[in-house]
């Protein structure tokens, strides 16, 4: 029987291999075999949603009627939670009707309304190093996307300013994520006024992927970019349950903001889906009405995490950058082997010190030099895992001394 050639669409051709699925399937591969891998690389918590939140799922799921496919664009009552939530956090005004829909995730509202939004002929500025998503979303949609380096706040505006100057067609979207996904640099409200005041300038969108609103540290608060006055005229955010309430799982989002942006990401999500289901949706009501208090504990959880990561760090002689938001470290490798890379980086260290790193070129050439560390084990996995990453690099400099070490894989 002759092999049929299965043909991609061209599009294919543009995604690279996913890098964290790669290693997911080496830490799986380990853990089948016996090794206890010790997860730093991916933001998925270990920790509980809260009770009240698991509690009313089962209830509703145990009701037949939520069977049945749900209301696509979120229930009525979510949406008004939603707005009640912005209300309450940020003094922001939403009707809670045309400028909020609920997704699956935030990761695929960005991915569908990209669809919506871009098409060839479009280009997207991107913060970089970025989450793979924020670039490749644009990607599949066909547009074109112009990666900006992360520097001060006034060099990015400078930057997006020149891009709008210099480029026709002139930028149709600019992706934003605050705070920043992996590198943890925060935006302050004065930035995201000039980006809205650019926005007009130049007729482009914005999205902000607001995905660690409310995992912030040391007293800070992170701004919502739809509290700069006028956002909503050209303006959108992503929010989701998968941190604060520790719902990664069940796949509960929303985007919030302009209502023309929101009835063309509604249009597509008609075509691609139903919806989320029903007892999730009802159960994200009990979360943003009745768990406020439980996203300060686990702020408080991930705050302890952060400081045994970042003090252990820096007494194997790293140079930590403490961050004030998100669950993440974003480190540079230092030398000797930062000359690996960090691919090959996080390969070593699966492999030597059954610690699961992610690598910095997974978010583009800009994170080479770099790791992300997820806060998501419990402190004594952390110690454990730093035991483990100081002993296998104890071997490799040894290795490296005795000529058996290359930093060029054969």
């Amino acid at each position: 029987m002759t092999e049929q050639k299965i043909k991609f669409a061209e599009r294919m051709e543009q995604l690279p291999p996913y890098l964290f699925g790669m290693i997911n399937k080496m830490k799986m591969e380990k853990r089948w075999d016996g090794d206890d891998v010790i997860d730093l690389g991916m933001g998925n918590p270990i920790d509980p949603a809260p009770g009240l939140v698991t509690e009313k799922l089962i209830e509703v799921a145990n009701d037949p009627k939520s069977h049945r496919y749900p209301v696509a664009g979120g229930m009525k009552n979510l949406k008004r939670e939603i707005a009640l939530y912005y209300k309450r956090n940020y003094d922001v005004d939403l009707r809670g009707t045309d400028d909020i829909i609920c997704t699956i995730g935030s990761k695929e509202g960005i991915s569908h309304l990209s669809l919506a939004l871009l098409g060839p002929g479009d280009s997207v500025l991107v913060p970089a190093p970025a989450f793979p998503i924020h670039v490749y979303a644009a990607v599949i949609a066909g547009a074109s996307v112009i990666r900006i380096s992360l520097h001060s706040e006034e060099t990015f505006l400078q930057q997006i300013q020149n891009v709008c100057q210099s480029l026709y067609p002139r930028p149709k979207l600019v992706m934003l994520n605050y705070p920043h996904n992996p590198t943890g640099t925060l935006a302050s409200k004065e930035f995201f006024s000039e980006v809205i005041r650019l926005a007009k300038k130049y007729d482009f969108m914005v999205i902000n992927d607001f995905a660690y609103a409310r995992i912030t540290f040391d007293d800070y608060v992170a701004p919502s970019l739809l509290e700069i006055p006028g956002s909503q005229d050209v303006a959108v955010e992503f929010g989701s349950f998968s941190k604060s309430y520790n719902m990664a799982g069940w796949r509960l989002g929303y985007c919030v903001g302009n209502p023309h942006i929101i009835e063309g990401l509604s249009k597509i999500k008609g075509y691609y889906d139903y919806g989320i289901f029903s007892a999730i949706q009802v159960a994200g009501i009990v979360a943003m009405r009745d768990c406020e208090d439980s996203i300060q504990e686990q702020v408080e959880v991930y705050q302890k995490r952060r400081d045994v990561l970042c003090e252990g760090l820096e007494r194997m002689g790293w140079e930590v950058e403490t961050p004030k938001a998100g669950m993440f470290l974003w480190v540079k490798i230092p030398e000797p082997y930062v000359r690996m890379g960090s691919i090959r980086f996080a390969v070593e260290m699966m492999n030597r010190a059954n610690v699961a790193v992610a690598p910095g070129a997974g978010f583009g050439e800009e994170g080479e030099e770099y790791l992300r560390l997820a806060l998501v084990e419990n402190e004594n996995r952390i110690r454990q895992a730093l035991k483990q990453m100081k002993r296998s690099l104890n071997d490799i400099d040894r290795e490296i001394e005795e000529g058996t070490f290359t930093f060029e894989e054969s």
